[in-house]
């Protein structure tokens, strides 16, 4: 039986060897699995926002300081950058939003950040799950590197 270690809203675990790194109700919040097989390390963030504003010091909560850290951190454990897989999940569009409210599809936008901070820091997504209007659970497995994706009324896959 291998061990779950949760990973909360705005929030990231890293991992070596084994374990499953879990995270729940990735609606409009993207997860973003890394992992690094030579040295079967991986991390899974859940950010909620694209940007990070002035006044807020939790990192995990925003695409662009959350992937920044979480790249910190690995770096610091031994991955190298490249030898790192990445997996991203979530951004749907949870709820239709009428009027001149600005915010659009935050799902949408979250996807679109996490993928441009990822190329500006020399990286590329492996596979996604991304968009359509459904919650996701996102696992990682960090003896073998695979994901998995779980949605209410739809077969597990693996991504």
């Amino acid at each position: 039986m291998t061990k779950k270690i949760s990973v909360g809203i705005a929030d990231m675990k890293i991992a070596r060897q084994e374990g499953e790194l879990i995270t729940y109700a990735l609606g409009s919040c993207i997860g973003v699995a890394f992992y690094d097989p030579m040295i079967k390390l991986g991390a899974l963030l859940h950010i909620m926002l694209p940007e990070k504003n002035m006044s807020e010091s939790n990192v995990y909560k925003f695409a662009d300081s959350g992937i920044k850290e979480t790249l910190r951190k690995l770096y610091a454990f031994g991955a190298m950058k490249g030898r790192l897989v990445i997996k991203i999940a979530g951004g749907a569009k949870m709820f239709e939003m009428k009027g001149p409210g600005g915010l659009g599809n935050i799902g949408e936008r979250n996807a679109q950040n996490v993928k441009r901070v990822l190329a500006a820091e020399g990286l590329r997504v492996a596979k996604e799950d991304t968009g359509a209007n459904y919650a996701r659970t996102m696992s990682l497995d960090v003896s073998t590197g695979q994901v998995y994706i779980r949605s209410a009324g739809k077969p597990e896959r693996m991504l």
